[in-house]
């Protein structure tokens, strides 16, 4: 077992998934063991490429890409391109990928990972909807305990939804998906909206990543000039949210980012509230703490920590 933390990232990309990718793969802290995608921001045809899409921009060909579930376990597909383009990835350029699809199923590669991995080795880290997630563990339960921590970008509770007032996109799409992952027993750090929306993507802090003029940060600054443009409208503020890099910058230094460890239950049941993270932030209901809630993000220590090890690409 190598002193690089072994990680498989799952994600459906996605500007602010790229980003996340872009963000694991510069840094040499991580052992990539491969990349699953999930239907989620596009159609699973789209996320599969746009995966393969980012691993050649950063230089790394040779990252196995496996394309997971199609579809949500119960529900039909909501897809975001109102706010990622129709390509999922629209803002720079980028090339059709040369680099090959992988032939098995992500789920499949999931549990077989974990089996052949020693028990807490490998983490987890989910940036899209959970369905591929819960399959694995619904296909093969003996993986659970040896699943190092699952660490999500996900759910919101003080901020709301912003897919529905309730829900956040991740857990909307397949709420049922959460549930099985919050009630798997595995370790989980959650990072919901209440956290991601306090690390905007400022003009100026997008200026500094530009200014670093390498192909992969000029590329990075256009993903983000291309996403922010609906957050700031809907939010009026300089910048929109960066989600999903908060997975990979709080395995990086959790010491930029502080929350509490909480109960977290998913509405499966009602239309209204459909996909909610219900999170006991107070600790009233005396339910077991199954998930530890980020809050709160270092956001210029977070955009120097992405800036730095992007450039390094």
């Amino acid at each position: 077992m190598s002193d690089r933390r072994a990680i498989i990232i799952d994600t459906d990309p996605g500007q602010d998934d790229a980003l996340a990718i872009l963000l694991a793969l510069a840094s040499e802290e991580f052992e990539v063991i491969g990349i699953t995608t999930v239907a989620g921001n596009v159609p699973l045809p789209l996320t599969e490429k746009n995966a393969r899409k980012i691993c050649e921009l950063a230089g790394k060909p040779e990252t196995r890409v496996f394309a997971g579930a199609s579809r949500p376990l119960v529900r039909d597909l909501v897809t975001a391109e109102y706010v990622h383009g129709k390509s999922g990835l629209d803002g720079p350029d980028l090339p059709e990928p040369a680099m090959p699809l992988q032939a098995q199923h992500g789920v499949d590669f999931i549990v077989e990972t974990l089996r052949e991995r020693a028990s807490g080795e490998v983490a987890l880290c989910t940036l899209g909807p959970l369905t591929n997630i819960a399959l694995a563990l619904v296909k093969a339960p003996d993986i659970a305990p040896k699943i190092r921590e699952i660490v999500m970008m996900g759910g919101g509770f003080f901020e709301g939804g912003n897919t529905t007032p309730a829900a956040e996109f991740n857990i909307y799409v397949d709420p049922h998906a959460a549930a099985t992952v919050f009630k798997s027993g595995v370790p989980i750090t959650m990072i919901p909206l209440d956290c991601t929306h306090k690390a905007l993507t400022t003009h100026e802090r997008i200026d500094a990543m530009r200014a670093q003029g390498t192909k992969v940060t000029t590329a990075a600054a256009e993903l983000i000039d291309f996403f922010e443009r609906f957050d700031e409208d809907k939010y009026g503020t300089d910048g929109g949210p960066l989600h999903d890099p908060c997975v990979i910058a709080w395995l990086l230094k959790p010491d930029l980012f502080s929350g509490r460890d909480c109960n977290v239950e998913i509405e499966t049941g009602s239309e209204l509230t459909m996909g909610m993270t219900v999170v006991d932030w107070w600790g009233v209901t005396g339910r077991a703490k199954n998930a530890h809630v980020l809050r709160d993000v270092d956001a210029n220590g977070f955009f120097g920590l992405l800036t730095e090890r992007i450039a390094r690409l």
